[in-house]
């Protein structure tokens, strides 16, 4: 799981994630470096992470985190014909409560296994 950085105000909150998730048992890593999100997903994808934990200020304050399946993801980009479309959609994004985010992670983790 990587759980990207996209405000670094927030470094202690992405450890944080990352800690709630391996005290449950799920693989974590916090990106360190000082890229976009862009480059961050890449990075993320070449590391085969089952998702995507995205925590920017609007998640903050909405007390949640989006959780990008990118296994899902993968497949659904099979077939992809439009990708406006695809950009709109956002296939495999969710959000979830903050408090309450390990287990749908963890359903990604295991329907990757």
């Amino acid at each position: 799981m990587v759980i990207l950085a996209l405000d670094q105000r927030l470094m202690g909150d992405y450890f944080a994630l990352a800690a709630e998730l391996r005290a449950a048992g799920l693989a974590a890593e916090v990106y360190l470096g000082a890229s976009g999100m862009r480059a961050q997903m890449k990075y993320a994808d070449r590391r085969l992470s089952p998702a995507a934990i995205i925590m920017g200020g609007d998640e903050v304050a909405q007390g949640v985190v989006t959780i990008k399946d990118l296994d899902l993801g993968r497949r659904l980009a099979e077939g992809v014909s439009d990708n406006r479309t695809w950009r709109e959609d956002r296939p495999g994004q969710f959000t979830a409560p903050r408090g309450e985010f390990i287990a749908p992670v963890r359903r990604i983790v295991e329907a990757a296994r």
